[in-house]
């Protein structure tokens, strides 16, 4: 890729050309011109000359492919920048490991008034014994540690961190050498980010906002909330976001609302909806997930946080002040409750007002046929995420150990989602699973249970222009003239059309299909590597040399 001048800091007139543009305006596209922060024009070769005389920069994508930028729909960014920069267990093979990784953390950060950190998976291990607190409180030296599981559902801590604070132990979800869930990690977790300074919080939102960008992720949704982070931690992303150039930053606030003061209150802080990680339930991983029946390797149904009522009196409430409403659930009991309280609202309100308020479930993990076929009833998005089938599906995988295999089999289908007309948007839940959209893409398409599979096409379009129709815009996320100029430019092998099914050919390179080709995704493949990534015209990454 050769462009003629170097990133400008406002939106220039560029013809893109010499490349493969994928967009619906027209298959064989290999040029595009951007005006003013939007797409202007898509065409073929031979039409680009005309525009080349009348531009500011011509861009040679020496045959580069341009997508419509990614937009991961549900994100903790503050969270993900502190594991980027910080202690990250993810790759911890086992405890050993992890306490070894602790160890030096602490020594190489003594100024730390706490230590953070995340992504152990003790499900993963030897032994499957996640630390206890002697061997946490011996590899920090007696310094306060907050250490959250991959789920960021349950933590491990120091001795030091329980004493910052009093009643802890009274709190459900307290366990003596357990990792803590429910009330008392909320208790832990709020202890822990009042020790963040502003300037450690804005150098991890940075962090992850680079990382963003340099995987051609142009805009994220921002999962917040009083039990998730705070309201400063919410407001100064946003500020940060619209300060400088970098993806866009759209905020949900979870937090229930019940007229139009607390909807009032939402708007205030800059969120689009009280949405987002409300939950419902907790997760599979922490044994928290809300289930019709006990776990299989461990006693119980998990904990439910909001029942039905509480669910209806939210969404009729944002529905009334115009407002998004949502939930975080995962087990088919908590995803029943939400059905059953959104069909309350509905009731009340009338289906056709709850529907267009576009409200949304995150994770929708253990979907029925019923629920399925009500969230396609009631208009609700569904923002999943297809790594975690990827790290926790198949015969042995998390998901069979704590479900059996035959429920877990149920798990994630995306391919009944689509086909009943749910809407779906596609995100990481990072720092849960890294930022990463065309593995995210992957994952959906090769599903480990192969019945809930979807085409790489439908996967990529719900993780560009699910993400923008998941907020209320169906203008944005596809190249197509008087859209956002949201793109990113690749570096890619051979551009294919895959099919999610075995039964047929897995792919093509027929271009009398009409249909825009994608880079080839099957397992084993190396992804596409971003070359560039443009956020409203503007350049906010390019990789070095190129």
């Amino acid at each position: 890729m050769n462009p003629s001048t170097a990133p400008q800091s406002h939106p220039r007139t560029v013809l893109l050309r010499r490349g493969e543009v994928h967009s619906p305006a027209d298959p064989f596209a290999t040029a595009m011109v951007v005006e003013r922060g939007q797409v202007a024009w898509v065409g073929s070769e031979g039409a680009a000359d005309s525009f080349a005389s009348g531009v500011d920069e011509v861009v040679d994508l020496d045959g580069a492919l341009v997508t419509p930028a990614f937009t991961d729909a549900h994100v903790h960014t503050t969270a993900t920048g502190l594991a980027l920069t910080g202690l990250d267990l993810t790759g911890a093979r086992d405890l050993a490991g992890a306490l070894a990784a602790v160890r030096a953390y602490a020594a190489a950060r003594p100024a730390d008034r706490v230590l953070l950190g995340h992504g152990w998976d003790a499900a993963r291990w030897p032994g499957l014994r996640p630390p206890s607190r002697a061997e946490l409180d011996e590899a920090t030296g007696g310094r306060p540690l907050y250490l959250t599981r991959a789920d960021v559902h349950s933590a491990v801590v120091t001795t030091a961190l329980l004493d910052l604070v009093p009643g802890v132990t009274a709190r459900a979800g307290y366990a003596h050498d357990a990792p803590l869930t429910g009330d008392a990690h909320h208790a832990v977790r709020a202890a822990a980010h009042a020790a963040i300074t502003p300037a450690r919080r804005a150098e991890a939102q940075r962090a992850a906002l680079a990382r963003a960008a340099s995987l051609g992720i142009g805009s994220l949704h921002e999962c917040g909330g009083p039990e998730i982070s705070d309201e400063d931690d919410f407001t100064a992303l946003l500020a940060l976001a619209d300060a400088a150039p970098g993806p866009r930053v759209r905020g949900y606030w979870a937090e229930p609302v019940t007229g139009e003061k607390g909807a009032r209150r939402v708007r205030e802080l800059g969120a689009l909806g009280a949405a987002g990680d409300l939950f419902v339930d907790g997760s599979l991983g922490s044994h928290t997930a809300w289930l019709g029946e006990p776990y299989a390797d461990a006693p119980g149904t998990g904990q439910p946080q909001l029942d039905r009522d509480a669910v209806a009196a939210h969404v009729a409430a944002c529905t009334e002040a115009g407002l998004q409403a949502g939930f975080h659930a995962i087990g088919d009991a908590a995803l029943a409750a939400v059905v059953a309280g959104v069909l309350a609202a509905a009731e009340r309100l009338g289906t056709a007002r709850v529907r267009a308020a576009r409200h949304r479930i995150e994770h929708a993990e253990m979907m029925t046929p019923e629920t399925v076929a009500a969230f396609a009833e009631l208009g609700l998005t569904a923002s999943v995420q297809p790594a975690f089938d990827a790290a926790w599906g198949g015969d042995d995988g998390m998901y069979a150990a704590r479900l059996g295999a035959a429920r877990a089999a149920t798990l994630n289908p995306y391919a009944a989602l689509l086909k009943a007309g749910v809407p779906l948007a596609l995100g990481s839940d990072a720092p849960v699973t890294p930022l990463d959209p065309w593995g995210t893409v992957r994952a959906a398409a090769f599903h480990r249970t192969a019945a809930h599979r979807v085409s790489v096409r439908a996967a990529f379009t719900a993780h560009t222009r699910g993400g923008w129709r998941a907020f209320g815009r169906d203008d944005a996320g596809v190249l197509v003239p008087g859209a956002p100029a949201d793109y990113a430019i690749w570096r890619t092998e051979e551009l294919v059309v895959q099919a999610p099914d075995d039964r047929v050919a897995r792919w093509s390179t027929d271009p009398r299909s009409g249909t825009p080709g994608l880079p080839d995704l099957t397992p084993g493949r190396a992804l596409p590597e971003c070359l560039e990534t443009v956020v409203g015209g503007e350049t906010v990454f390019r990789r070095p040399n190129e």
